[in-house]
Order: C-alpha cells, then structure tokens, then sequence
C-alpha cells in the first residue's frame, strides 16, 4: 500500500466541515460507508450548497443529481 499524502490531500480537500479524519481519505470514505453515507467531496462536486448542507445521504445525493443541481 502507497504511502498517505494526507497534507497535500487536505490542500485539495473540498469538504468544509473540519474533521480528524481530514486528508486522510482512506479513512473518511470508509467511516462514511459504514454509515450509509457518501463523504462531503462527492457533494462539493454537485454544487458548494450540496456539501455545505451536510447532509451526506444517499437519498440526498440522488435527489441532487436527479434535479441536476
């Protein structure tokens, strides 16, 4: 396994709601997963009000997508 680039991922990191898991992706994913949830990057992607919103929901996701927000 490749080393954790976790400053230059948190240089890039899109997620506004600070964390300890903050750069280290691996983690962050894996942690929301387990909770039914995507992580806030995915959201960040949509629109900065999508992730801003915290709401990481499947469901919320997909409703976002499907109005193409």
């Amino acid at each position: 396994m490749s080393e954790c680039k976790k400053e230059l991922n948190k240089k890039n990191c899109t997620c506004t709601y600070n964390c300890a898991k903050k750069g280290i992706c691996c983690e962050c994913i894996k942690s929301h997963l387990e909770d039914n949830e995507l992580p806030g990057c995915v959201f960040a992607h949509v629109s900065k009000t999508a992730e801003a919103s915290y709401d990481r929901s499947f469901k919320h996701f997909a409703k976002l997508v499907s109005e193409k927000k």
